[in-house]
């Protein structure tokens, strides 16, 4: 049996907070035969994502194709015009919650081509890694039938998982457990055109001399339009969170780094500092408030969330409170062009997890899409 210890910021995410769950739609269908082969292939070296996490420690045994995959055929034609609404509420139960291992992939075959749903319990990995795995199993696919050209491939994307490599860490417990939902939240989809987002980059660079961020900017507008429906909701003040990626930046992760390589960042603002400041002056406060990322830095982050766990605070190991703000998290540089199985890349994507006052930045080939729930 292999088994590791979890890292500091896995633990926030050992309660099963926020899985990462997308549908993909391909128009050309994809095959399930190659599909199921490249689970079972990447599994040795993938192999916390197929294990099972106890008391600090993810383990894994062994591969079992039924603890990951299913398919399933439903007549008629998937629409991928439909409203992000009815897209969420037809395919977000999908995959059943409670199940075995971290990782499940869901495969629907329509009569106009093939949708795939994976669903990564978010203590495996961050977005980073679940579209790192998903891209691997895309390229073994379409490696076809010769092993050697699959070894190849495996040792093109072969992880490191020495999650604790900054800090020895243990964690015990099951953390943070999400409260039931009394009532569904409705995604909604708001598409800003990229020329938009540049032009106002641009002015801020020119009238204030300061850069801003595609993040910052399509950040202000988030927690601008949260203020603007939730007004009452919260007290003096509102906390937005920014999860930042770390991975370029210490050199102990890199890129093939595979589980939560995150840095959970609270912005704080005055509710009446957010009424009276423009969008720019908002962007501008954000790329003003984000750290610098550096290892010192990280480390001291990673202290922090040992010294919550230490005080026996686990209610405060969440990403975010909705109650009291809220979370953006950019998936604009989503790499939809790596995830062809064989029969092109994905036609459609749209995220299935959701949470309340909490919003994903996705694109196409000419918007940003800002996709939120309040």
């Amino acid at each position: 049996m292999k088994e590791i210890p979890i890292s500091q910021v896995d633990s926030v995410f050992a309660g099963g907070l926020y899985p990462i769950e997308f549908l993909l739609y391909y128009s050309n269908p994809v095959g399930s035969k190659t599909v199921r082969a490249a689970l079972k292939k990447l599994s040795s070296d993938f192999w916390p994502v197929f294990g099972n996490y106890r008391d600090g420690l993810i383990q894994f045994e062994g591969y079992r194709e039924d603890e990951h995959f299913k398919e399933a055929r439903i007549e008629g034609d998937f629409d991928r015009n439909q409203p992000a609404e009815e897209i969420f509420h037809a395919y977000h139960r999908s995959i059943p919650s409670g199940g075995k291992g971290l990782f499940f992939l869901k495969m629907i075959q329509h009569d106009n081509g093939t949708v795939l749903i994976a669903k990564l319990n978010h203590l495996a990995g961050d977005g980073y890694s679940y579209f790192f795995l998903l891209s691997a199993m895309a390229s073994v696919s379409k490696a076809g039938p010769l092993p050697f050209k699959k070894d190849l491939v495996r040792r093109l994307y072969k992880p490191h998982h020495n999650r604790t490599v900054l800090k020895e860490f243990r964690f015990e417990g099951t953390g943070f457990k999400p409260a039931g939902q009394e009532n569904p939240f409705i995604p909604s989809n708001e598409k800003i055109p990229r020329a938009d987002v540049r032009r106002m980059i641009k002015e801020i660079a020119s009238q204030s001399e300061k850069k801003v961020s595609t993040n910052d900017v399509l950040s202000a507008m988030f927690v601008k339009k949260l203020l603007s429906v939730q007004n009452d909701r919260f007290g003096d003040n509102i906390q937005m969170t920014i999860p930042i990626d770390v991975r370029r930046y210490i050199k102990e992760y890199g890129p093939k780094f595979f589980g939560n390589g995150i840095w959970l960042h609270p912005v704080d603002f005055e509710k009446a500092e957010l009424a009276e400041s423009s969008l720019p002056e908002l962007a501008v406060k954000i790329r003003e408030a984000m750290p610098a990322v550096t290892k010192e830095s990280y480390l001291a982050y990673l202290e922090h969330l040992e010294d919550i766990i230490s005080r026996g605070h686990i209610s405060q190991l969440r990403p975010f409170d909705p109650d009291r703000g809220c979370l953006v998290t950019n998936l604009s540089r989503l790499p939809a062009h790596r995830l062809d199985f064989g029969s092109g890349p994905p036609d459609f994507i749209n995220p299935l997890t959701i949470e309340k006052n909490s919003a994903g930045i996705l694109t196409d080939e000419e918007n940003f899409i800002l996709r939120w729930v309040v």
